[in-house]
């Protein structure tokens, strides 16, 4: 009897120890409803991250430990978005990656704020989410702001433009875009020519172009989305202007053309969008592409990248800590410094941005949507 005891003693001693060597890493998107496709995505790259790690051996603080996945669907609902967030308090993630959008991302983000849990975003490039004062909170991808601004530059530097007008959809994602650009493109020594405004379900655009076409713009910067891009775009061909069509990613979707009814030019658009490989990486994503259609027989979409060094990021923060509690890991992870991520080297400022994000740009040929190049 004596020698049972001892043995179940034993096996409980040892059960203890493993699941003490246990990290669980939350990861959190839309895997069911609209946006899916993208939250399955992303939840793969997540996967194949912790995976990979486990396959190489993790050693915190001189133990080795197993990393476990902890995957939630908040359906890109933001109720279902705080639920999961306190969900995860309560499993006890050491970390977590996600949400999607910006309002599940924020809201969630109060969360694990409060239980001190480091949450990195893969894919909201809102600026709000970084600037609420949460030291909790860190971006893998440039902001809004980075973006609107870079496109100033561009069109400035390298577009030439010297008729700029902008038109404003009248939400925050549109009038944060405008404002960046704008501000950039005076910075620059260019001009805004003509300012207009619109909103998110308008379909007739001909007052509000009569007026833009009589500054003779070379370059018009629309800040909104492409549903009411592509109806623009078709109503300036009505018009007969002849101008570069600029934006961010609210229009740089692959529907565009279509959404526009043809009226799409070749090289006439110039959108862009957050992140981005420069040559150094290329082989490195061709080669995680490669492993990630083996896996999972899709080929990776564009967040993946992000999610898979989100990953790897807070894990290189635990090592280097010497330990996976967050109050421990957090300043560590805060004060990153050109880690050798797939996306390129990553270092936080001090809000939780990545700094100097890359930005892909892209045009349309032939109804094709085609990478430019990157920009930082």
């Amino acid at each position: 009897m004596t020698g049972f005891v001892a043995a179940v003693v034993t096996l409980l001693g040892t059960a203890a120890r493993a699941q003490d060597t246990v990290v669980k890493l939350g990861h959190v998107a839309p895997t069911s409803g609209r946006f899916a496709a993208v939250g399955i995505d992303m939840e793969n790259s997540a996967r194949m991250a912790v995976d990979q790690l486990n396959a190489t051996g993790v050693v915190i603080g001189g133990t080795k430990v197993r990393l476990e996945l902890v995957p939630e669907d908040d359906g890109n609902d933001p109720k279902r978005a705080v639920a999961v967030a306190q969900q995860m308090v309560g499993l006890n993630v050491a970390g977590v990656i996600g949400h999607l959008n910006l309002r599940t991302t924020m809201l969630a983000s109060r969360i694990y704020s409060a239980a001190g849990i480091p949450q990195i975003a893969p894919s909201a490039t809102n600026s709000r989410y970084t600037r609420q004062g949460f030291n909790t909170a860190f971006r893998m991808l440039a902001d809004d702001s980075r973006l609107g601004s870079a496109l100033g530059t561009y069109v400035v530097k390298e577009l030439k433009g010297k008729s700029i007008a902008v038109i404003d959809d009248g939400t925050a994602y549109g009038h944060g875009l405008v404002e960046n650009f704008t501000k950039a493109v005076k910075a620059r020594g260019g001009e805004i020519a003509e300012t207009q405004y619109t909103g998110q379900g308008a379909t007739d655009f001909i007052a509000i172009l009569t007026l833009v076409k009589a500054k003779n713009p070379d370059v018009i910067f629309f800040g909104g989305t492409d549903t009411v891009a592509g109806p623009i775009i078709r109503q300036m061909k009505q018009l007969g202007i002849d101008a570069k069509f600029v934006g961010g990613d609210g229009i740089c979707s692959t529907v565009l053309p279509k959404l526009a009814d043809g009226a799409v030019a070749d090289n006439q658009v110039v959108c862009a969008e957050a992140g981005g490989m420069e040559v150094e990486q290329q082989f490195r994503l061709a080669e995680f592409r490669e492993q990630f259609r083996r896996r999972f027989g899709t080929e990776p979409q564009r967040y993946a990248p992000c999610v898979y060094d989100a990953v790897n990021v807070i894990v290189a923060a635990m090592i280097k800590a010497g330990s996976s509690d967050p109050k421990v890991y957090l300043p560590v992870l805060a004060s990153t410094v050109d880690y050798k991520g797939l996306t390129g080297p990553i270092s936080f400022d001090e809000k939780g941005d990545v700094k100097n994000a890359l930005l892909t740009l892209f045009t349309f040929r032939g109804e094709i949507r085609q990478e430019i190049g990157v920009v930082r």
